[in-house]
């Protein structure tokens, strides 16, 4: 793990230690959080479950071990962080349900990622599913 402009970034290269190229451009560092979040088949399939509807923490880990993804509870939440953590889904609402945490409603929060790559501001940017 790296920080680089203030920006948490997971280096994915064979170099141990792994180091950011010091020229990297930082929206660079925008578009890699994406590919980091989405080079699983796992959390497209959450994406697709959810779709433009909302669906509990619950729903979407029965709809993928149905499917056949060989997932731990702790795998589950790591894939929904990463999507979290990227801005493509977010807790909608909160159910209580007694007795413990409440259960998470998610939904997404990214319908599309556009990249423009001569824009000189923001560079990438996120539209929402409205």
């Amino acid at each position: 793990m790296v920080f680089y402009n203030n920006i948490m970034v997971i280096c994915m290269c064979n170099d141990i230690p792994c180091k950011l190229p010091t020229d990297a451009h930082p929206r660079w560092l925008i578009i890699r959080k994406f590919g980091k979040a989405l080079r699983f088949r796992t959390r497209w399939t959450i994406i697709e479950y959810i779709g433009d509807g909302q669906k509990s923490s619950k729903e979407i880990y029965n709809y993928l071990i149905k499917k056949g993804e060989k997932l731990t509870k702790p795998g589950f939440y790591y894939h929904l962080s990463e999507l979290k953590n990227a801005e493509i889904i977010e807790v909608a609402e909160y159910i209580e349900e007694g007795g413990g945490a409440p259960e998470k409603i998610w939904k997404l929060k990214t319908k599309r990622i556009v990249i423009d790559l001569l824009e000189t501001k923001e560079g990438v940017v996120l539209e929402d599913k409205e």
